[in-house]
């Protein structure tokens, strides 16, 4: 191996620092837990409703906003694509659980808001999805989850103070 290769080497190595290393740890724990506790939710929601997670998410977001929202602004807050949007939303539709309608602000565009029925279904389902996200988190005391809360705070903080 050419000497440069390893000095390359030795550099990267020499700047790793414990923090490096628990803060590896802490992002692989974050990131365990939460997998863990998606799944749960995602298997007892598909048991219980007949929905998937991305379908209760497009719907959680349209019950934050009464008078609906445009496709473009669902993807963007849910993170994926606008044909995964348009697929969630036809299914909904379909079903008689959301509605497009004419954006007022623009004519050509259209916004998704829940029907009466959707707003209904979605108030069952999300007092039962707040439980059993309750009983999850339960073996936490309280003051260990308030502590927690205030510390994944002050991380969000500092990752929108980067942006």
């Amino acid at each position: 191996m050419p000497l440069s290769d390893n000095k390359q080497e030795l550099d990267l190595a020499s700047r790793l620092t414990q923090d490096h290393h628990q803060s590896l740890k802490l992002w692989l724990r974050m990131l365990s837990c939460t997998v863990k506790i998606e799944n749960e939710i995602r298997s007892r929601l598909r048991a219980t409703f007949g929905i998937t997670l991305p379908r209760f998410d497009l719907m959680a977001q349209l019950e934050r906003h009464p008078d609906g929202l445009r496709m473009g602004e669902l993807s963007k807050r849910m993170m994926v694509t606008g044909g995964n949007i348009t697929g969630i939303t036809d299914q909904l539709e379909q079903e008689k659980l959301v509605m497009r309608v004419p954006d007022p602000k623009d004519g050509r565009a259209y916004s998704v808001k829940l029907t009466q029925e959707g707003r209904s279904a979605f108030a069952r389902m999300a007092e039962v999805h707040e439980s059993w996200v309750a009983e999850l988190l339960q073996p936490m005391s309280s003051e260990d989850k308030g502590q927690l809360i205030e510390l994944l705070s002050e991380m969000k903080r500092h990752l929108n103070a980067s942006e």
